[in-house]
Parts: C-alpha cells; sequence; structure tokens
C-alpha cells in the first residue's frame, strides 16, 4: 500500500512539473482511493544478533535442595602396601563448630576442693557430765585453834583460897577422884535461890559446794557449807564433830547422787558403824542414812567416801543438796 501511494504521488509532481513548464498550475484534483495494503516485511528474527545486553540484578538465593538417593555400597578396594610412616602434616585450620551432640555420661567425681570459712557459732550445747577431780591445791593457811584437850588427873588439895563470885555453869566432866573426907564446917548462911540450870546443848548441819562436790575417798569429807554450827563442835578444817557434852547423839546425812555411784560410811573414832550405796541411773538420785550413838567427851565422828574414786557421786549445786547433821538427845549426867 505504501509503494502503491509513493509512486501516484510521484507521477502527479512529475505532471505538475510538465505543465509548469508549459502552463499555470491547475486546481489540485480529487483524491483517489486508498490502494490496497501491501505484503508484510519480514520477520526481524533472522535479523544481526545484536550486541549483548548489560548484566540483570542477582536473584535471591533458592532454597535447599532436597537430598538425593543413597548410592549403592562400593565393593570393597584391594588392601594397600604398608609403606614407610609419612612426615607429620602441619596442623589445619579449625572447622567450623559442630552441631551440639548428645548429653555425656556423668564424670568421675573431682578432686578435694579447699577448705570453706567457718561457719557461725552453734546453739548452746547441753550441760555436759562432770569432769575428772582436779589436782589438790596448795596448802592452805593454818586453820584455828582446836577444842580444848581432856582434863587432866586431879592435883593435891590446896589451901582454900578466898570465895570468889560463882561463874556460869561448865561442861560436866567426868567424875574424879574420891577425895580424902575433910573436917566438919561451921554452918554457913542461908544463901540466895539460884538460877535454873542451863541444859547442856550440842548440834550442826553443814552441806556441800560446787567447789567440795565429788569429795576424795578415805578421808573425812571437808563439809565447807555451814548452815548450823553455833558451839562449832564441827571442824570445817578437818572434816569432823568432837563430842564436848557425853551423851547420846542422832547423827543423819542426806546425799545427791549424780554422775557415779555412791558408797559413803558414817565413822566413830576410825571404826565405821554405818554403810550406804547408791548406783547411778543417768538422773539425779538421793541416798540417806542415819543412827544414834553414845559418845564420851573427845569422840570423833564424821563421813567419808569408800571403795575409791568410782564411788564418790555426792553432788551439789545451786538445786541440789548434800548435808551431814548431829545434835545432842541427851547428856549421860
Amino acid at each position: 500500500m505504501r509503494i502503491w501511494c509513493l509512486l501516484l504521488v510521484s507521477g502527479v509532481w512529475a505532471g505538475i512539473g510538465n505543465s509548469q513548464d508549459t502552463c499555470r498550475q491547475g486546481h489540485p484534483g480529487v483524491p483517489g482511493n486508498p490502494g490496497h495494503n501491501g505484503l508484510p516485511g519480514r520477520d526481524g528474527r533472522d535479523g544481526a544478533k545484536g550486541d549483548k545486553g548489560d548484566s540483570g540484578e542477582p536473584g535471591h538465593p533458592g532454597g535447599p535442595g532436597k537430598d538425593g538417593m543413597a548410592g549403592e555400597k562400593g565393593e570393597p578396594g584391594a588392601d594397600g602396601n604398608v609403606e614407610a610412616k609419612g612426615m607429620k602434616g602441619d596442623q589445619g585450620a579449625r572447622g567450623p563448630p559442630g552441631k551440639h551432640g548428645p548429653k555425656g555420661l556423668v564424670g568421675p567425681v573431682g578432686e578435694k576442693g579447699l577448705r570453706g570459712d567457718a561457719g557461725p557459732p552453734g546453739q548452746k550445747g547441753e550441760k555436759g557430765d562432770v569432769g575428772p577431780l582436779g589436782p589438790d591445791g596448795p596448802k592452805g593457811s593454818t586453820g584455828p585453834s582446836g577444842p580444848a584437850g581432856l582434863p587432866g588427873p586431879m592435883g593435891p588439895v590446896g589451901k582454900p583460897g578466898p570465895k570468889g563470885d560463882p561463874g556460869p555453869l561448865g561442861p560436866q566432866g567426868e567424875p574424879g577422884v574420891r577425895g580424902v573426907r575433910g573436917w566438919k564446917g561451921d554452918r554457913g548462911e542461908k544463901g540466895k535461890i539460884g538460877e535454873t540450870p542451863v541444859l547442856p546443848k550440842s548440834a550442826f548441819t553443814v552441806g556441800l559446794t560446787v567447789l567440795s562436790k565429788f569429795p576424795p575417798s578415805g578421808v573425812p569429807i571437808r563439809f565447807d557449807r555451814i548452815l548450823y554450827n553455833e558451839f562449832n563442835h564441827y571442824d570445817v578444817a578437818t572434816g569432823k564433830f568432837t563430842c564436848h557434852i557425853a551423851g547420846a547423839y542422832y547423827f543423819t546425812y542426806h546425799v545427791t547422787v549424780f554422775s557415779r555411784n555412791v558408797q559413803v560410811s558414817l565413822v566413830k573414832n576410825g571404826v565405821k558403824m554405818l554403810h550406804t550405796k547408791d548406783g547411778y541411773m543417768s538422773s539425779e538420785d538421793q541416798a540417806s542414812g542415819g543412827l544414834v550413838l553414845q559418845l564420851k567427851l573427845g569422840d570423833e565422828v564424821w563421813l567419808q567416801v569408800t571403795g575409791g574414786e568410782r564411788f564418790n557421786g555426792l553432788f551439789a549445786d545451786e538445786d541440789d543438796d548434800t548435808t551431814f547433821t548431829g545434835f545432842l538427845l541427851f547428856s549421860s549426867s
């Protein structure tokens, strides 16, 4: 179609040129009908290959492919020849860390660690058993003067002296030797009514303390806690009671047993008159004894442990007592 239009236009312009040479230009003609479409041109695909275009932007990474099928197991290879050991190669670079493996078995016990700091002090423990008897202390100072000795034999009769004032009633003495009968004297004046005679008295009560508990065996127990000893007939330094008034006496003792067994004896002038035993049974216990003795002037009575240190469990503290008591029932006169 384009070709026919070009040819038509060329012919018209040629006629116009020729007519101009002979005459003037006339009026334009009526436009002709459009021509038929021309044949289609060649396909551009058979043309020459163009230049390589610019590289496009990289695409997004694709997902991992599926695992392929495992191949068949190959035949074992032939045994190789043993060659000489080669040189040790250089240490390779450290590879990336692998995946966490399964939890391993419990390892062996480690070595003992260092000693830790001391902990806070614990609560106060229970009261322990009484410890063994401590060593003897240093020798003490000289004690007070002892009681008066026994009266000596009567001397010869002296000349009568002037009459003195009546003295206080003294302790009753032993009957003396009968003297020579003297001459009958003149009748004296009637005297005044005398005072009622004072009855003789003798008594004591003593006890142990925390310092004197668990006394030694085989010697008089020295009771150092004085509850009553007005006439000082009990000697704290020796642990003995000395008779100053002849007569019948009652002696008794009360013992608290703790930590050890108890075996005590009441002794008169070295002779054991009364025995008391009590076994310790893991808790405090009590034992006692008492009897009446006839004493003469100068007789001595005391309490002592027998059987050794295993039987001296006589105990005393703020709540427990061990005591020894004696008193005159009536005199012999």
